[in-house]
């Protein structure tokens, strides 16, 4: 297959992908939110943004499709999207890339001054508007991206500086998109020339004992080198790196700053220096000795604290770095197909003090392909009236869903591997943690974006030990993405205006809590859906979900309130039940027995099942005169009262609780305890 066909083939398919993820037929704008979901999770996986969060506004001379802001409030990303949804892809005229480039800009320049002020303050933009309004003074780099489904033929765009702030120009359009993925490669690797571009090669020395494995060098790189570097690249340099665990912030980084500032020719014997990995390099003559002329795929897998922090000192702080010289440690793969298991190692070692290594969230991680496995060997049962069975494709890594596809020699082939995996039913690591997080209730960890969350379910994974998934629990994780799916639907149906991805995971997380997770999965996996009383539960609940969320204490923003565990326990404490014709769905109410209420990878150990056992002594009444005494005298917090009702339910139903809810309710216990309430 010519490289034309394969790229005709890969923008059909990439249409397929924004169209089977589109919930509302016909809905222009929500079809461009979706493709602007899609391409921007490309650039996650290709480690260009860190998060994503789409953000739809169209106004008079100003455009925004979604953003994304670095957890240190000093780089933000604004993109804009010129979405066409045609077959081949037709050509963007450079006046309507000017355009779209023009409009965002317009939108970042209103924005810094009181663009909110003016918006609806229960709507994503005005979160968006706000956000950047207060950032204004701290902002250092800001990128503008434009996503399009056409093809760009604009070589450059001239970047912007403006007193401290630096805003420069970035198109992805499906071309470049097929260049990346036709490549094998999740990312664009960089390309650094140290002779031409960054004022002479870099003096190292070589490992001169042979290895069969790898090269190494030992270098020398300057200051102001890795200013420019970062300044050109930014997070980039760091994306096999776990960054949100490297951001500039704590005692280490202000003793960095400190050296730089007041003893910078020291910085050297002070510092630790960079690990860094290349895939391929140029070495030359230099100076009686050598020099590194050129690095492809360079990047720094341990260093990014010192990295950042020249940097963001000689931005932010005016510091002279021209006497402050960085070691490097540079390692070369002499096979470079195994740079993707060799550099996480590297990274985890030179990273040992961190509490949370790279390999911890490694799609190799022993749970995620033990579940890839039974997503390819078990068959979802068939729907009512339908012979034909399916079945739910767990990507692990992106791209496998495709890959697989095309390995499929025929047509014929092609199309029976995609009718056994419908693309509807294909899910991912980060889809994976956002189905079990709301289920475990943790509906403020899902809305803080697709990355934080799912690092919080493998923290929550190694916790759990050597935790490996059955098909039990398969089945069960599969019934909670048909639940989410469900909900998303429902509540895209409402309108709401906006902050569908807040509602969906607290009305589930709200509904999960108040039937103490004694949601049938077993039935909607026998029946690959909800029930329609279940799809009016959600919703009911959806409606106060939306009003608790859109009307945060204080008039703060919705978005970062969504965020705060605060925002989660404030929901907690009101007076909200669930429809009566439920309970007879749940669980344990109709005869039926099942071994436990499903926890997903949250089951209680032989710990928590001590704690289960000592907060199950507990008399029912003991529950409710502790909710109504905690009421009455304002002891306790409001989450904490509405739980002690709901330990007084289970109580009373003989029913058990989680270990999350085990644990708090003996601290409960020990609160009432101490302030004199006799516990029976």
């Amino acid at each position: 297959m010519d490289i034309d066909t394969e790229f005709d083939e890969f923008a059909k398919k990439f249409q397929q992908d924004v169209i089977s993820q589109c919930q509302v037929e016909d809905d222009e704008s929500f079809k461009e939110d979706q493709f602007t979901e899609i391409m921007m999770e490309y650039l996650k996986d290709a480690d260009e943004i860190d998060t994503k969060f789409v953000c739809y506004h169209n106004a008079r001379g100003i455009k925004v499709n979604g953003y994304n802001v670095s957890g240190n409030k000093e780089c933000l990303d604004l993109f804009v999207s010129i979405y066409y949804g045609e077959v081949p892809p037709p050509r963007v005229a450079k006046s309507d890339v000017d355009t779209a480039f023009k409009r965002v800009y317009n939108f970042l320049m209103k924005a810094f001054g009181d663009y909110h002020l003016y918006l609806e303050e229960a709507s994503p933009v005005f979160d968006l508007a706000d956000t950047i309004h207060e950032l204004k003074d701290t902002l250092i780099n800001i990128r503008l991206f434009l996503l399009t489904d056409g093809i760009v033929k604009v070589e450059s765009i001239d970047d912007i500086k403006e007193n401290n702030l630096s805003i420069s120009h970035h198109v992805w359009d499906i071309q470049r998109l097929f260049r990346l993925c036709s490549s094998g490669k999740k990312r664009e690797a960089i390309e650094v020339d140290f002779e031409n571009e960054f004022g002479g090669s870099i003096p190292c020395l070589s490992l001169t004992e042979p290895n069969p494995d790898y090269v190494t060098y030992l270098a020398i790189i300057p200051g102001k080198t890795l200013v420019k570097l970062y300044g050109d690249y930014g997070p980039r340099l760091l994306e096999r790196n776990v960054r949100s665990f490297l951001q500039v912030r704590g005692n280490v980084n202000k003793g960095i700053r400190n050296t730089i500032i007041q003893e910078p020719h020291m910085f050297l014997a002070y510092n630790n220096g960079l690990s860094a990995t290349a895939e391929k390099v140029e070495i030359i003559p230099s100076n009686g000795g050598y020099g590194i002329k050129w690095a492809k795929d360079f990047q720094i897998v341990n260093g990014g604290q010192t990295t950042a922090s020249i940097y963001h000192a000689y931005r932010k702080d005016k510091a002279d770095v021209s006497n402050i010289y960085v070691q490097v440690k540079l390692t070369v793969l002499k096979d470079a197909s195994r740079i993707d298991s060799f550099v996480p190692k590297i990274s985890l070692y030179a990273n040992s003090q961190n509490k949370v290594s790279v390999a911890d969230f490694s799609a190799n991680n022993p749970f995620h392909i033990k579940l890839e496995e039974l997503s390819r060997t078990v068959w979802a049962p068939a729907p009512p009236g339908i012979q034909l069975q399916t079945r739910w494709y767990y990507e692990r890594a992106r791209g496998q869903y495709l890959d697989e596809k095309g390995g499929e020699r025929t047509i014929a082939r092609k199309n029976a591997f995609e009718i056994s995996n419908p693309k509807i039913q294909k899910f991912t690591k980060t889809d994976l943690a956002k189905f079990e997080n709301t289920w475990n209730q943790l509906p403020y960890i899902v809305s803080r974006g697709a990355e934080k969350n799912f690092m919080e379910f493998m923290v929550i994974l190694k916790e759990r030990g050597e935790f490996q998934p059955d098909r039990t629990y398969y089945e069960h994780l599969i019934a909670k993405a048909i639940l989410f799916r469900h909900a998303e639907k429902l509540v895209q149906k409402q309108q709401y205006g906006g902050y569908r991805a807040n509602i969906v995971t607290y009305t589930l997380a709200l509904i999960s809590h108040k039937t103490a997770q004694r949601i049938d999965l077993d039935r909607i996996w026998k029946e690959q859906s909800i029930s329609p009383i279940l799809m009016d539960t959600i919703i009911s609940v959806s409606e106060v979900v939306h009003r608790h969320i859109a009307n945060p204490p204080g008039g703060r923003n919705i978005t970062e309130w969504c965020k705060k565990e605060q925002c989660w326990e404030d929901l907690l404490s009101l007076d909200i039940k669930m429809p009566d014709e439920l309970e007879n769905e749940l669980i344990g109410t109709d005869g039926r027995e099942r071994a436990g209420v499903d926890k997903g990878i949250d089951s209680p150990d032989s710990e928590d099942h001590e704690k289960i056992l000592e907060v199950m002594k507990v008399q029912v009444e003991t529950w409710f005169k502790i909710a109504h005494w905690a009421k009455e005298t304002g002891n306790l917090k409001p989450w904490q009262r509405s739980l002690s009702f709901s330990m007084g339910n289970l109580a009373k139903r003989g029913r058990e609780p989680s270990r999350k809810q085990a644990a708090q309710a003996l601290i409960i216990l020990e609160d009432a305890r101490r302030l004199g309430f006799e516990i029976h």
